[in-house]
């Protein structure tokens, strides 16, 4: 199974797909194929090895996946048919499929006589596929919320002027965030206000082979020349501030991950809602003063009603302090 996880981790991490990795054995437990998928509309993992197998290799073979074969026809057909009419022997999974239409694969598999055998290093695929499985899970896509401050917790200067509280270390890791999620989301006011590409860059000044699909939420029109026009994507235009239906309709657009870097009112607006699945908090080592607040309201009224955080990492960036957290609370 550990080997199957290596070859998943070849797999695209953006996209409606998860990563999937699978090993082939035969009977004296040697390794006689390997797959991964490779993105949306390719052959899936267990498709991607049963291909390399003639059919007298596949009668009675084991197939160790990362993830429950699937049991529905999408751009592909069922891993699980697939399988079958291969009279594969075992088949043995590490995660189940969360999927309301794609799970099930593995009863299938039982039903048509198969030995099947879950749960196998369960926990190591649930962490790869950490944003993919809240997804299908809660239906939207996972959310990151990021923001950079001043260690007095300021984003700006008492003139409004933010660039650059971090340093260029910061700024580096955060289009490499940036080109790592399916969505970059602002709200109009940072459109108007700053006028920003929404791109993810090299530190050459490039573009990243993985564009992020620009969002602006709000009610106020966006400009016709605006830069975010420029973007390679077409940009998902959302007229409303409802982020629970926003999220839905990234969801029924294919993104299941956002990176959220649209400024104190959108940030807080997440953490507010419940939305926010991951934060990202760089801090510089400045002290600005002032009312530019990195967060705004939180719903806070009372210390007892705080958002207490589970800090995963901290990390020295140049000069900068860069926090992983996540909030502490239920699913929303």
């Amino acid at each position: 199974m550990r080997r199957a996880i290596a070859l998943a981790g070849n797999g695209p991490s953006n996209g409606v797909n998860p990563q999937v990795g699978c090993v082939v054995l035969n009977s004296a437990g040697t390794i006689i194929a390997e797959g991964w998928h490779r993105g949306a509309g390719t052959a899936h993992a267990e498709v991607d090895a049963l291909s390399q197998l003639t059919p007298e290799q596949a009668q009675g073979s084991t197939f160790v996946v990362t993830l429950e074969p699937c049991n529905h026809t999408g751009r592909t057909g069922p891993c699980a048919q697939a399988l079958i009419e291969a009279g594969v022997g075992t088949v043995v999974y590490a995660a189940t499929d969360p999927g309301y239409a794609s799970s099930g694969g593995a009863q299938r598999l039982r039903d048509a006589g198969i030995e099947v055998i879950g749960g196998v290093l369960e926990n190591d695929v649930e962490e790869l596929l950490e944003e993919w499985m809240l997804a299908a899970r809660l239906h939207r896509p996972h959310v990151t919320v990021k923001w950079a401050a001043s260690l007095d917790g300021r984003a700006a200067a008492h003139d409004g002027t933010s660039q650059w509280i971090s340093g260029p270390e910061s700024r580096a890791r955060v289009h490499e965030q940036r080109a790592a999620a399916d969505a970059i989301v602002v709200g109009t006011g940072t459109v108007l206000a700053d006028n920003p590409s929404l791109t993810a860059r090299t530190p050459e000044g490039g573009l990243h082979d993985h564009q992020p699909v620009p969002v602006i939420i709000g009610k106020r029109n966006v400009p016709g020349d605006a830069l975010v026009h420029e973007h390679p994507l077409e940009p998902l235009i959302i007229g409303h501030n409802d982020l629970h239906a926003a999220l839905s309709e990234m969801f029924d657009n294919g993104i299941r991950s956002v990176f959220v870097e649209g400024g104190p009112t959108l940030a807080s607006a997440f953490i507010a809602a419940g939305l926010a699945d991951r934060l990202y908090i760089y801090l510089a080592p400045v002290l600005l003063g002032g009312d530019k607040v990195a967060l705004g309201d939180l719903g806070v009224g009372t210390l007892a009603d705080r958002i207490d955080l589970n800090i995963s990492s901290v990390e020295r960036l140049g000069a900068d302090i860069f926090i992983t957290a996540t909030p502490n609370r239920k699913d929303a």
